[in-house]
């Protein structure tokens, strides 16, 4: 039994800069706790880069560095999957109360449509049932001038007759007719 450790190999201690970025190694791995591809993380948030020097191969400094950007990198793009999230949210309830407010609208303006054609149609009877009274009275009043026109005729006619009588028979006495004084009495 052995009790020294074999030390770690440089490429078993920090992953290959390939990785660190975000694109797959050579085999098409994916580097564990990194943002997806389509996510970056948001350009206020980070710290201003940081002339970098060529990490010594296989120094733990240099891997917790990577790890710590790693860790950031996932914690801002879950942030930035928050945000996201919490926008769609407020959007959804917003159109939700947009519709739901375009619905009462809609509801109340075809309640308000249907009050006034009722109305409407009221009115449209009243008023055929008035031009309907109106008529009757002027069919009432044309027949009583008719009446009274076929009265005033058979009364002419009447007195066409009496005085065509009267004439004859002053005709046939050779008299003149007399003037009346006193038509009231006569």
């Amino acid at each position: 039994m052995e009790t020294q450790m074999e030390p770690k190999r440089a490429d078993a201690v920090a992953p290959p800069p390939a990785a660190i970025a975000g694109e797959p190694a050579g085999g098409g791995g994916v580097v564990e706790n990194a943002p997806p591809p389509a996510l970056e993380p948001a350009q206020e948030a980070l710290p201003p880069p940081v002339a970098q020097e060529a990490p010594a191969a296989g120094s733990a400094t240099d891997r917790d560095k990577v790890l710590a950007k790693v860790e950031l990198d996932r914690k801002l793009s879950m942030i930035k999957a928050w945000e996201e999230n919490e926008k769609s949210k407020v959007d959804n309830r917003a159109e939700h109360k947009m519709s739901s407010i375009l619905s009462r609208e809609n509801t109340k303006k075809a309640a308000v449509e249907a009050k006034l054609r009722t109305y409407e149609e009221k009115l449209e009877k009243k008023k055929a049932e008035y031009a309907e009274k109106m008529r009757n009275r002027a069919a009432k009043i044309h027949k009583e001038a008719e009446e009274q026109r076929a009265s005033v005729e058979a009364r002419r006619q009447e007195e066409m007759i009496k005085c065509q009588e009267t004439a004859a028979q002053h005709r046939s006495r050779g008299t003149t007719p007399a003037k009346k004084f006193l038509g009231c009495f006569g």
